[in-house]
């Protein structure tokens, strides 16, 4: 689905474009959070980079717009972001929610969203960064794991930390039932700050009104997540 530009209406709240890779049960949560007002904003649309991403369905089902931006296997990583940069733009978003989103944004991205696009992640950052969060938490011994809610900067899940949710490590944990776990928590969490944003609860790089900040200088992007 190709995107047109949406200029946002006088008075109208907030609107959040929501990037999502997976089953997109994150997005799915944002969205019916939005539609009952527990978060005063909207999600006017949903951006994968992958064409069979079950997000597509939630979104439909939903009646918000979503569309594709896929990164060929050898394509240029800077065009594909300045791609999914003008896709995102489109909408005009005042907030962009990375919500399972496997990939790195680049300059172009975060030249245009840099202050304004938050990500979560199933750890208790600084610790355990990159698409393992579960599984190296696990292998470290720790007793206690979680999920961050953060402002997205050029680094791997280095961006300034927002709000974290911890959960208890069980001794009969595997990786996919911590993981669970960790989703129970990361939704409301997700949602949480999503409503605090929109409602212009000032969060380190943001203040009230959604204004974006100045944009971090970009650094060499790493894999894909």
């Amino acid at each position: 689905m190709s995107a047109t530009t949406e200029p946002p209406a006088s008075g109208s709240s907030p609107r959040i474009v929501v990037l999502a890779s997976g089953s997109g049960s994150l997005a799915q949560a944002l969205i019916a959070a939005c539609s009952t007002g527990e978060v005063p904003a909207h999600v006017v649309a949903v951006v994968s980079d992958r064409a069979e991403a079950g997000v597509h369905e939630h979104a439909r089902a939903a009646g918000v717009p979503s569309q594709t931006v896929v990164l060929e296997r050898g394509a240029d990583r800077a065009a594909w972001d300045a791609r999914l940069r003008d896709a995102v733009a489109a909408h005009n978003p005042d907030l962009v929610v990375s919500a399972g989103f496997m990939r790195l944004v680049g300059a172009a991205f975060l030249a245009e969203f840099g202050g304004r696009m938050i990500n979560t992640h199933p750890s208790l950052l600084p610790s355990f960064p990159g698409v393992h969060g579960p599984r190296d938490a696990l292998a470290a011994g720790v007793r206690v794991a979680g999920t961050s809610v953060f402002w997205v900067d050029a680094g791997l899940d280095t961006g300034a930390i927002i709000a974290q949710e911890a959960v208890r490590v069980l001794p009969t944990d595997t990786v996919d039932s911590l993981h669970e776990r960790i989703k129970q928590v990361e939704r409301p969490l997700l949602v949480q700050v999503c409503a605090e944003i929109a409602a212009g609860v000032p969060h380190d790089h943001l203040t009230p009104g959604l204004r974006p900040a100045t944009t971090p200088t970009p650094t060499t992007e790493g894999e894909p997540r």
